[in-house]
């Protein structure tokens, strides 16, 4: 088969318009297109096929072109890939099973999907969760029944992009079919299955998430995509500053990458080279000066933290935006606000490790671009929340304590007593429970002999930690007899 033509190459596929009665029974081709129908590459290309017709002299958007083949071109999946893993076998037809892949935009979920298909030798239908309803559903569904039931049975490759837009109702009508092995349901998705797949029919499927690509694999695919026949075939060169824009803009989306390369290639004459401004040119972004390897990773998020320590929201918000910007993983930032949240927050104000982690949740299930908000919400909270160290300063000077020999036994009366022959080694004799008492605080020595009196939290006094001082004062005179 030519190079894309309908059947081989697809990304995208939408429902087919009604067609002609079929005899019963007899005609089993398809009821959905194979023609590439990607629009995200088709609208920035300008290219747009004609409905079931080969593409002539218009060449398929470069993405497209640049599918892999095998499983030797798959990048940055290795923890999926690796020989005897779940989706390995499901490839190489050694384990048919329904399965639902998430992840990031342009991490290969539609390229796995094809070469399921294409391992296991099975028919290919494929629909798109914002065009299609429960009438294609079943459509397909019975079509698939048809071909089981031919004189040559053969099996289908449900492919469903975006899944996670089937209503219950639309998803609920894939069950028995999935159940029966009717069809091999391939779902994409970007979200979360477990808060937008039904019970069911995540049960009946294996569930596994693809990376977002990293900075190796993306180059990986700009390299590949200059030099493939199938791409660029060496038209152009790339020079080193303008690949690593490129991979930054990509921001860990394979797709992406290659579009923006696409333009680029479009903009300079055969054999000529891709230079940065020609990158910033087309994609009228300017390059950010950041390496997410080197000082200007270090130094940004240093100063982010510093910002955010020194109380100045807008600063805090300038460096949020420059490590975005310059396509800085989403998680890492949010591992640090939820750190900074208890190192220079603290129990001035408590709910500032709720906010943070509840950004590093919101990174985990919606990702880029909408995380972003989640992570100025927890900025510019954590920027002007009241500050104290008073909590690091305390496990640090307790760890400093037991580093140097300060461990002494515990007291008898604190230690375990529920087991045979505690009480006469005098384990947890002369204990006295709290709640016995009408405060619930009761005098009694708690740490070790050796550092009794010794104190590691000392509340600052600002925010909710100045509440917090007032009655930890009354608690350490009880307590402390």
């Amino acid at each position: 088969m030519s190079e894309g033509s309908p059947g081989e190459d697809f990304s995208l596929f939408e429902v087919a318009a009604p067609e002609p009665e079929r005899p019963a029974g007899e005609d089993l081709r398809p009821v959905t297109r194979g023609v590439v129908e990607d629009r995200w590459e088709t609208q920035r290309s300008g290219a747009r096929p004609s409905d079931g017709a080969p593409h002539g002299d218009v060449r398929p958007p470069l993405a497209v072109r640049m599918r892999p083949a095998s499983l030797d071109e798959v990048v940055g999946q290795d923890h999926l890939l690796a020989p005897g893993a779940p989706l390995r076998r499901l490839v190489e037809g050694a384990a048919p099973a329904s399965v639902l892949l998430h992840g990031p935009p342009g991490t290969g979920k539609t390229t796995l999907a094809r070469l399921i298909s294409q391992a296991t030798g099975r028919a290919f239908e494929a629909l798109s969760a914002l065009s299609a309803g429960v009438k294609e559903v079943r459509g397909v569904i019975e079509v698939a029944r048809r071909r089981l039931a031919a004189a040559e049975p053969r099996r289908t490759v449900l492919f469903i992009d975006e899944i996670h837009r089937f209503s219950r109702t639309q998803q609920d009508a894939l069950l028995g079919a999935v159940e029966d092995r009717v069809v091999l349901l391939v779902g994409a998705t970007t979200e979360n299955p477990s808060f937008s797949v039904v019970a069911p029919l995540l049960s009946r499927s294996l569930v596994l998430g693809l990376h977002a690509l990293d900075d190796e694999a993306v180059g990986t695919l700009l390299d590949r995509a200059v030099a493939d026949p199938r791409g660029l075939a060496g038209a152009v060169t790339l020079t080193a500053e303008a690949r690593e824009h490129l991979v930054r803009l990509a921001a860990g989306d394979g797709r992406r990458s290659l579009t923006a390369l696409e333009a680029a290639a479009d903009a300079v004459d055969d054999h000529g080279e891709i230079t940065l401004a020609v990158v910033e040119q087309v994609v009228d972004e300017v390059a950010v000066r950041y390496d997410r390897a080197g000082d200007q990773h270090y130094d940004v998020i240093s100063a982010f933290i510093k910002s955010i320590r020194g109380s100045d929201p807008d600063a805090a918000l300038h460096y949020l935006a420059r490590m975005i910007v310059a396509g800085e993983d989403p998680r890492f930032i949010a591992r640090r606000l939820v750190v900074h949240a208890s190192e220079d927050v603290g129990l001035a104000d408590p709910t500032a490790l709720q906010a943070a982690t509840a950004a590093a949740q919101a990174v985990q299930l919606i990702g880029l671009p909408e995380c972003r908000i989640a992570l100025a919400q927890a900025t510019i909270h954590l920027a002007t929340a009241p500050k104290s160290n008073a909590v690091i300063t305390a496990i640090d000077a307790a760890m400093s304590d037991v580093r140097q020999g300060a461990a002494g036994p515990v007291p008898p009366h604190l230690r375990d007593g529920h087991y045979a022959g505690a009480e006469k080694l005098g384990n947890a004799v002369g204990y006295r429970y709290p709640h016995d008492d009408r405060a619930a605080v009761v005098a009694q020595q708690y740490p070790p002999d050796e550092l009794v009196g010794r104190n590691y939290y000392e509340p600052s006094g600002r925010g909710e930690e100045r509440a917090i001082a007032e009655r930890l004062a009354r608690l350490r005179d009880v307590v402390r007899g």
